[in-house]
């Protein structure tokens, strides 16, 4: 008898104990996808950090590169034009010195544009191609955002409208057929609650920030090849040893450029 009665204490015990929630696969399966979004955004975030870091670096080099040694190059190649051209007017039967002078003006012109100047040449006029055309018709058909249900999303599509703008106007292809496929595969246009909709949505997340990281590493490896990056490394090294070799540079240039002066004063000049 009493090992009957502590049976039944403890069938009463069990009816008393909560049931272990039951887990579907797709909460589970959201749940290590969620995990696995929050690592890779992290990661993104430090990619970013150091992609941004290394444009803003090369862009103030480039800016003093400019300003201190590109400027004096514009100068100094528009005094050798300018020779160019005297020497084929004083020869005007020769054709080598017509040639120089053309390749000279050709010179001066794009030195002046890297510099930054404004060029002398007229805007090309606008002329979108078929597919362009189709390309644009597709994304204000499932972007524009007077098509939005929301606010949240008639912002999200506002940029994106605004965006596919700019593309068009620049005869940017890729840009167009890029915003176009962002939209259709991006999160927010994923419909439903629940696990399943939102095991969705957070794939959808973690597919554009590999994407994304897939970008910023082309852009990197870019960035690390270029000729600016070469240039300012070499001038970072050199500053370690005492030399400031944009003054160095600038320095040597414009002693150039007066020689080119006298040298034009001089041919200038009244015999």
């Amino acid at each position: 008898m009493p090992s009957k009665v502590t049976n039944q204490g403890s069938d009463q015990e069990s009816t008393k104990r909560p049931m272990k929630a039951i887990v579907k696969p797709e909460e589970r399966e959201l749940e290590l996808k969620q995990e696995e979004k929050n690592a890779l955004q992290v990661d993104l975030a430090e990619r970013e950090l150091r992609a941004e870091t290394l444009r803003a670096e090369l862009g103030a080099f480039e800016r003093q590169y400019l300003h201190f040694v590109g400027s004096r190059y514009a100068e100094l190649d528009e005094l050798k034009a300018e020779i160019a051209a005297h020497h084929a007017a004083e020869q005007p039967q020769d054709g080598r010195f017509q040639k120089a002078a053309a390749e000279a003006r050709a010179r001066a012109q794009e030195t002046k544009l890297s510099a930054g100047e404004k060029s002398d040449e007229a805007p090309k006029s606008f002329e979108a191609s078929p597919e362009m055309k189709r390309l644009y018709r597709e994304v204000a058909k499932r972007v524009h955002p007077d098509l939005a249900g929301d606010g949240n999303e008639r912002t999200r599509r506002q940029v994106l409208m605004a965006e596919a703008n700019q593309a068009y106007e620049r005869g940017d292809e890729d840009k167009l057929a890029k915003i176009l496929t962002s939209y259709e595969c991006s999160p927010e246009s994923v419909e439903g609650e629940g696990a399943g909709a939102e095991l969705i949505r957070v794939i959808r997340r973690i597919s554009q920030a590999r994407g994304r990281v897939a970008e910023l590493d082309a852009e990197m490896d870019q960035l690390l090849h270029s000729d600016l990056y070469q240039l300012k490394s070499r001038l970072d090294e050199a500053s370690k040893l005492g030399r400031d070799v944009l003054a160095e540079m600038t320095a040597k240039v414009e002693e150039q450029i007066q020689q080119a002066k006298l040298y034009l004063a001089k041919s200038s000049a009244p015999q």
